[in-house]
C-alpha cells in the first residue's frame, strides 16, 4: 500500500446514514445519505439494518466496522442510535454528531428517551436530524445550538402541556398586548 493510495481527496460528506432502531432492530427513523447507490433500495436497507442490529445489540462498544463501513452507536432503553460513515472517515467526527443528535433528541424528549416518547415527537426529532445533517455534510454538531433551531415557540405547544410558569407568562403577554 503506497501513500497516494491512503490518500483520498477531501469531502463533505462524510456521513452515510443515521438510523434510530428500536429494541427489535425494526426502524423508526432512518436517512440515507450515498450518492454511489448503495443501499438504493429499501430492502438493501432493511437488510443492512437487521444485520447490523445483529451484531451490535448485544455488544458493549461504541464502534464497530461493518460491511466496509464505521458504524457508530449509542443504545438507550429500547432504542439504539446510529451514524454511518466510509471505512476511512474520522471516528471522532462520527463521534460527535452522533453524540450531538443523541443529546439533541434527549432535551427534545426531555430526558425521556424512550420508543414512544420518540414516536410522539417524531417531527420535531426529523427536523432536528435535518438541521444536523444534510445530504451526509454535517452542518451541526452543538446540541443546544440544534434544539434550539427546532424548538417549539410556548403559543405552539397545547395548553394542557404547558407548564404553569409558561401558561403565566403567555398570559402576562397577552394581557400586556392587550393593555398597549
Amino acid at each position: 500500500m503506497t501513500v497516494e493510495s491512503l490518500h483520498r481527496e477531501p469531502c463533505l460528506e462524510t456521513v452515510k446514514a443515521v438510523l434510530i432502531l428500536d429494541n427489535n432492530g425494526t426502524r423508526i427513523l432512518g436517512k440515507y445519505y450515498s450518492k454511489a447507490g448503495i443501499f438504493a433500495t429499501t430492502a438493501e436497507q432493511k437488510k443492512f439494518e437487521k444485520n447490523l442490529f445483529n451484531k451490535t445489540h448485544k455488544a458493549n462498544s461504541e464502534i464497530i466496522m461493518f460491511e466496509g463501513m464505521t458504524c457508530l452507536y449509542k443504545s438507550n432503553v429500547d432504542l439504539f442510535f446510529y451514524v454511518i460513515g466510509s471505512a476511512q472517515e474520522n471516528e471522532l467526527l462520527l463521534m460527535s454528531v452522533l453524540d450531538c443528535i443523541y443529546n439533541s433528541v434527549s432535551q427534545i424528549l426531555r430526558k425521556n428517551v424512550d420508543r414512544r416518547s420518540l414516536l410522539d415527537n417524531l417531527e420535531i426529532v426529523m427536523l432536528a436530524l435535518d438541521e444536523a445533517i444534510d445530504n451526509g455534510m454535517i452542518l451541526e454538531a452543538d446540541p443546544s445550538a440544534l434544539v434550539s433551531r427546532v424548538a417549539l415557540r410556548a403559543d405552539d405547544i397545547p395548553l394542557g402541556e404547558q407548564t404553569v410558569a409558561q401558561v403565566l407568562q403567555s398570559a402576562k403577554e397577552q394581557l400586556k398586548w392587550s393593555l398597549l
